[in-house]
């Protein structure tokens, strides 16, 4: 490890977020996610194990960067996002092997509670769709989770003889649709109390479990959990509204996050002056200001020393 690639790695936040290696020419080289950045990129330069197919691919890396995410479930799509629209030489896979799903909350009183669904379709009235979340089996095993906690089913106007049965035992009938829909529709949306309630329940459940001596019944529950956390966690890189570009800057270097059909595709970061940014930043979206300052702010931590604004043009010799 050089003595700048070891700089670059120590400015790496603990952070989950997408990192990429670019060579001398300034070609992208490959493009990952890491559930901590610092840890993850540094990987690289020790023991590679069973990557060893990437030794010559680490020869050639002059340059880090990387873009700090608030989720893991975040950095796997912002990941995907960018390899769909650009596989770099030392990719393999465009865009993960996570499968895109959404949870419809049926709110109707014959067949009332939430379920997952792979497309976008019509959806009718009395059906919210949330999402779009990575991983069928994760958001499967929230749903089950949120199930125990959130019986929604339980309340439909006509169930079958073992599901009145379940509802007798876990104490809901119609009366309670419009609560537990409620809850349910705050988890989805993310609201912290509700999402906190819902994890305190699921390991209230877990424990009950292990106390019983029902440990496979734990272990089962401490999986919906994590899923829990998985579909409840912050994510805006899919999901927002329209196509727009969002700009930040700090330290002499520009970063742009370029939004398609509601998903960042683009990811350039270039030295400007404070000058030359100023038309990007006001054109930014409020809402992204912070997130795209977050990431010119990193970016400009990783940019070697001796690289100089150039204040007439805006620019850097060379490419970021």
């Amino acid at each position: 490890m050089t003595p700048e690639i070891r700089r670059m790695v120590r400015q790496l936040p603990g952070d989950p977020g997408v990192y990429r290696f670019r060579d001398a020419r300034g070609r992208v080289l490959y493009l990952g996610r890491a559930t901590q950045l610092r840890s993850r990129v540094g990987s690289y330069w020790s023991d590679l194990g069973d990557r060893r197919h990437l030794r010559p691919m680490v020869a050639a890396v002059t340059r880090i960067e990387a873009v700090a995410c608030d989720s893991v479930h975040e950095a796997t799509w912002l990941e995907r996002n960018l390899l769909e629209a650009s596989m770099p030489r030392w990719n393999r896979v465009p865009g993960g092997m996570e499968t895109p799903v959404l949870i419809r909350l049926d709110t109707r009183p014959g067949r009332p509670g939430p379920r997952l669904a792979y497309a976008a379709e019509p959806v009718p009235p009395g059906v919210t769709e949330f999402g779009p979340y990575l991983g069928s089996q994760r958001v499967r095993q929230a749903l089950s989770g949120l199930h125990r906690v959130r019986p929604l089913a339980y309340t439909a106007d006509r169930l079958s003889g073992a599901e009145a049965a379940m509802a007798d035992q876990r104490g809901v009938g119609p009366a309670d649709r419009s609560r537990l829909a409620a809850e349910l529709t705050a988890v989805l949306t993310r609201d912290p109390g509700a999402v906190s309630a819902a994890h305190a329940d699921l390991v209230r459940v877990r424990d009950r479990a292990a106390g019983n001596l029902a440990y496979e019944l734990a272990a089962e529950v401490q999986e919906e959990i994590a899923a829990l956390d998985w579909i409840t966690q912050p994510q805006r890189v899919t999901g927002a509204a329209g196509d727009f570009t969002a700009c930040g800057w700090d330290g002499g270097v520009l970063v742009t996050l370029t939004v398609r059909n509601g998903r960042i595709r683009q990811w350039t970061q270039r030295r400007v002056s404070e000058r030359g940014a100023h038309p990007h930043l006001t054109a930014t979206p409020a809402d992204w200001a912070a997130y795209a300052h977050r990431a010119a702010r990193l970016a400009a931590a990783l940019v070697p020393p001796d690289e100089h604004v150039c204040e007439n043009s805006g620019d850097v010799k060379g490419n970021l």
